[in-house]
C-alpha cells in the first residue's frame, strides 16, 4: 500500500470500520451471490423493466435455468466466449447471469455497432453464440457476426419469457442447472472491448473477482444497501451501466428500474413513482436533467453518481442550485472497473475524482496514473505485447495524467493527448475550463496541431452560436492561463463528436473543422 492510502481507504469506510476488516471477495463469485439472494428471498422484487413490471428474484432464476439449459444444449460451456446486446431488461439480466454462472465469458456489445465493428469484435475474440436483440435491422447482425464467424450460433431472448406460477418458491442454483458454486473467482468472466479511441478497439479480460472486488468496495464507498433504488439509465454494454450499476444493485440485494433509453422525463416518472434512492449518470445526462424544469425533482435521491467522462464545475453547481445534490464523481476504467471516488460522507470536490476506493492502490509516474488491486484485470486478450507495456511491476499504466489535491485525485488528461508546446506541458482539460465559461460557448474541446516553432500548438473546438475573431479566444484563455496555453486557432463546430456515453472522440475533432 502506498504512503497515504490507509488514510484515504478509511474515508470510504463506515464508522468503525477499518480497512483490515474490508473483505473484498465475500461470497466469491458475482453469480453465486446472486442465485444465494434469489433463492433466499425469492418474491422480492429485484429489477423492473416497461415490458414485465417487477420482476422477482424467483422470476430471474427461472429465466436463467432456461438460458442455462439452452447454452447446455448447444453445447457451449466453460471458457466460450458469448456476445449479449440488446435493450436494458429483466430478460439481459437473467441471461448476463446465467452465462456468468455457467461459465461462459460475456462479451457485451453496443447495439449501435455497424458491420465493421460487430466484425472485429467477433474476428478478434472468436465467440461460441450470440444473445442479441432488438440491435440493428432484423438479420443485420446475424448476417454481419456469420461472415467474421461462420460456426456463431445466433439467437434472441425469445424464449426468455416469465416463469409459469405466482413466483412464491425458487430452486436452488442446482437444482436450476445454473452451477455458479463450480466457478472458481480467477476464472474470466467477461471480456470487456474498450472504445478504442486509436487503433482496433482491444478486450479486456476480467476474472469473477475483478467485478466482484469493485463491486465490494462500491457497496462500502456509497453506503449502498438493500433499502436502495436505482434509476438505471446507462446502457448494459458499458462497464458504468453493467459493472457498477446492475452488478452493485445485484450484489446488494437492491433494485434497479431499468430504462432503455435516456429520457429526463421518464427519469424523473422513475424516481417518483419507485420512491428512487439512486441515479447513476454521465455529464450529458446531468446535462438534460437540469436543464428540465422538473430538475428540483432530484432533491428526492439519496445519491447521485457522474462518471466514464470529466463532469465540469459549473455542472456540479448547476445540479446542486437546482436540486441540493452534491455529485459524487469517481473515475474508472474498462480494465479495472471502478478505482477512485469522492466520499460520501466528507465533502465532494468538484473538479476531482476523490479517493482510491477500499483494496485500490495509486500512485503517480510522471504523472500518469498507475494503479493495483484486485478489481484490475489480469490483461488484454490476445495482446502479449501490448499486455507487457501496460504494467510496471504490478502496477497498471491507465494512460490518465493526474495530479494529488490534498488527497483527492484530479484528473488533468490523457498521456496521448497532452499537448507540448514549446516544451511547456498543456492538459486539455485545464483550457477547456476556461474556454467553456466563456459566455458565447456552448461547448468545447481542445487537441493540438503541429507547428515548426512550437512543435505543438493549442488548438479549439467550440460550439457557439456565433464566429469568433481570430485571437478573441486566444486572448480571454490569456487572461487565466499561461501564454503557450492560449489557443492559437479556433474551429467553430456543429457539435462535439461524442460515443454512446458521452466521451469526446478527440481523433474526429479535426474532421469536423471549419475555421
Amino acid at each position: 500500500m502506498t504512503d497515504g492510502q490507509e488514510s484515504h481507504w478509511s474515508r470510504h469506510l463506515s464508522a468503525g470500520g477499518s480497512a483490515a476488516e474490508v473483505d473484498l471477495s465475500a461470497g466469491g463469485t458475482l453469480p453465486a451471490v446472486w442465485l444465494d439472494r434469489w433463492s433466499a428471498d425469492p418474491q422480492r422484487a429485484v429489477v423492473w423493466d416497461a415490458h414485465d413490471g417487477w420482476v422477482t428474484g424467483a422470476q430471474l432464476a427461472a429465466r436463467a435455468q432456461d438460458v442455462a439449459e439452452r447454452l447446455a444444449s448447444a453445447g457451449i460451456g466453460a471458457g466460450d466466449r458469448v456476445l449479449i446486446s440488446g435493450p436494458s431488461s429483466s430478460r439481459l439480466v437473467a441471461a448476463h447471469a446465467a452465462l456468468l454462472a455457467a461459465g461462459a465469458v460475456v462479451v457485451p456489445l453496443n447495439g449501435a455497432y455497424r458491420a465493421e465493428e460487430v466484425r472485429g469484435v467477433v474476428a478478434d475474440c472468436r465467440p461460441a453464440a450470440a444473445l442479441v436483440e432488438g440491435v440493428g435491422e432484423p438479420g443485420e447482425w446475424a448476417e454481419w457476426i456469420a461472415e467474421a464467424g461462420p460456426a456463431v450460433q445466433v439467437t434472441d431472448f425469445d424464449a426468455m419469457e416469465l416463469a409459469e406460477g405466482d413466483g412464491s418458491s425458487a430452486p436452488t442454483q442446482r437444482d436450476h442447472g445454473v452451477q455458479a458454486s463450480e466457478r472458481r473467482p480467477d476464472e474470466p468472466a467477461l471480456i470487456g472491448y474498450t472504445s478504442g479511441t486509436t487503433g482496433r478497439p482491444k478486450g479486456a479480460v476480467l476474472s469473477h473477482a475483478n467485478l466482484l472486488a469493485s463491486v465490494r468496495a462500491l457497496e462500502l464507498a456509497w453506503h449502498w444497501t438493500p433499502d436502495d433504488v436505482l434509476v438505471l439509465a446507462l446502457p448494459l454494454f458499458h462497464m458504468h451501466g453493467l459493472g457498477v450499476g446492475l452488478h452493485g444493485t445485484l450484489t446488494v440485494g437492491a433494485r434497479a428500474v431499468l430504462q432503455p433509453t435516456f429520457e429526463p422525463d421518464a427519469v424523473f416518472d422513475a424516481i417518483r413513482e419507485h420512491q428512487a434512492t439512486m441515479f447513476f449518470g454521465v455529464p450529458t445526462m446531468y446535462s438534460r436533467l437540469v436543464a428540465s424544469p422538473r430538475a428540483a425533482e432530484l432533491s428526492a435521491l439519496r445519491l447521485c453518481v457522474s462518471g466514464s467522462a470529466p463532469m465540469p464545475a459549473e455542472l456540479h453547481d448547476a445540479v446542486r442550485e437546482a436540486s441540493g445534490q452534491h455529485v459524487i464523481e469517481r473515475y474508472g476504467m474498462t480494465e479495472t472497473v471502478m478505482l477512485v471516488s469522492n466520499p460520501h460522507d466528507e465533502p465532494r470536490r468538484a473538479g476531482t475524482v476523490g479517493f482510491p476506493l477500499p483494496g485500490v492502490e495509486v500512485r503517480l509516474d510522471a504523472e500518469e496514473i498507475l494503479v493495483r488491486g484486485p478489481n484490475v484485470f489480469s490483461g488484454y486478450w490476445e495482446r502479449p505485447a501490448e499486455n507487457a507495456a501496460s504494467f510496471s511491476d504490478g502496477w497498471f499504466r491507465t494512460g490518465d495524467l493526474g495530479q494529488w489535491d490534498d488527497g483527492y485525485l484530479r484528473i488533468v488528461g490523457r498521456a496521448k493527448e497532452l499537448i507540448i508546446c514549446g516544451g511547456f506541458n498543456v492538459y486539455p482539460r485545464e483550457v477547456e475550463e476556461v474556454i467553456a465559461s466563456h459566455p458565447d460557448v456552448a461547448e468545447c474541446a481542445v487537441g493540438g496541431e503541429p507547428d515548426p516553432e512550437w512543435g505543438e500548438v493549442v488548438v479549439a473546438y467550440v460550439v457557439a452560436e456565433r464566429d469568433f475573431a481570430e485571437d478573441e479566444l486566444k486572448d480571454f484563455v490569456g487572461e487565466h492561463l499561461a501564454f503557450y496555453k492560449r489557443p492559437r486557432r479556433t474551429y467553430r463546430i456543429d457539435a462535439l463528436p461524442r460515443n454512446a456515453l458521452g466521451k469526446v472522440q478527440r481523433q474526429m475533432l479535426g474532421r469536423q473543422a471549419k475555421p
